[in-house]
């Protein structure tokens, strides 16, 4: 059985899900017969999440049969059956299929292999029916966002993934600073402890975004809302929230941001400076940042174009949208 949503999730080589920015689209569910009726409620639970979803009957060698055709396997049985039966096939976490495994009763999801290229997602999916997510990558493990996950929230992918070794351990030692931005056309020479993120598709926004200190998830929700709706467009096209490094703390902001499913970049003073928007801002005279919501709007759009100036809300958070 599957749901497909204009896909083709039968080729013959891995889809690589680093190259959609880490995020699994093709999922199956691999299931004893006896557990069809939870393969499908997995499908009705979570299955509109997904570009395509088929429910696989299990047998000694159905992992090896479909391996490359899904982003993620859904393993719904025991780990240590999926372990043994897809050891031999594993060869290189870019391009291997992610594995998770959940139980009958929906009570665990564990990610098995390849948690920042697809498992976590399904985890955290499976989560919203129940099931206790158990992630052992060691930045979800801290509570903190490695740079894989920082790649997906930001609608792109890592382009040298190697590099993540080292910079996934400077973000558990809190080292490794802000998204930086670099425009072309360029060539960059870089070590191999630093990851580049190169962006998905080619359009949609950022919102800029600016607050009073503590406001809260409700708020920015409202805000965003409102800007989007002034502008005519919808929660779908926006790539990421951009916001100044005073800025990037803002608690309210982040929750608001990660409910939506969307990463948040901080620019430097500088780069603000850089891009300055046209709106007059008490901040640049009483602070010396130029104004923060069309600033990081126009530093984050693709083209550094403002699409909306900025507005305030409940006299709380102010947004501007770039593309």
């Amino acid at each position: 059985m599957s749901t497909d949503n204009d896909t083709d999730s039968g080729s013959n080589s891995c889809k690589a899900p680093d190259s959609d920015g880490e995020v699994a689209e093709d999922i199956a569910i691999v299931a004893f017969e006896r557990k069809m009726d939870t393969a499908e409620e997995i499908v009705d639970g979570i299955g509109d999440r997904y570009e395509s979803v088929e429910i696989l009957a299990y047998h000694g060698d159905v992992f090896e049969e479909h391996w490359g055709e899904y982003d993620c396997f859904v393993g719904l049985m025991a780990s240590g059956i999926a372990m043994r039966k897809t050891a031999h096939l594993l060869d290189d976490k870019w391009d291997d299929p992610a594995i998770c495994v959940v139980d009958e009763e929906l009570t665990w999801a564990i990610p098995i292999t390849g948690g920042h290229h697809g498992a976590n997602q399904v985890a955290d999916d499976l989560a919203s029916m129940g099931a206790v997510p158990a992630m052992t990558t060691a930045s979800e493990a801290a509570g903190k966002q490695g740079v894989e996950k920082q790649a997906k929230a930001l609608d792109a992918h890592v382009v040298n993934g190697d590099s993540t070794v080292a910079t996934n351990l400077a973000v558990l030692d809190d080292e490794l600073g802000p998204v930086e931005r670099l425009d072309g056309p360029k060539a960059v020479l870089v070590d191999d402890d630093v990851s580049v993120l190169e962006r998905n598709g080619d359009d949609g926004v950022v919102l800029g975004c600016g607050s009073v200190a503590g406001a809260d998830v409700e708020q920015f929700h409202e805000a965003w809302d409102r800007a989007l709706d002034a502008a005519d467009c919808d929660r779908e096209d926006v790539e990421f929230v951009a916001t100044g490094t005073r800025k990037a703390d803002e608690e309210g902001m982040l929750a608001a941001a990660e409910e939506w499913g969307l990463g948040v970049v901080a620019f430097e003073k500088g780069t603000l400076a850089e891009f300055e928007g046209p709106s007059p801002s008490r901040s640049k005279e009483l602070i010396g940042w130029p104004g923060i919501a069309e600033s990081s709007a126009i530093a984050g759009g693709r083209e550094h174009e403002l699409l909306a100036e900025k507005a305030r809300y409940d006299e709380a958070v102010t947004v501007a949208i770039g593309r």
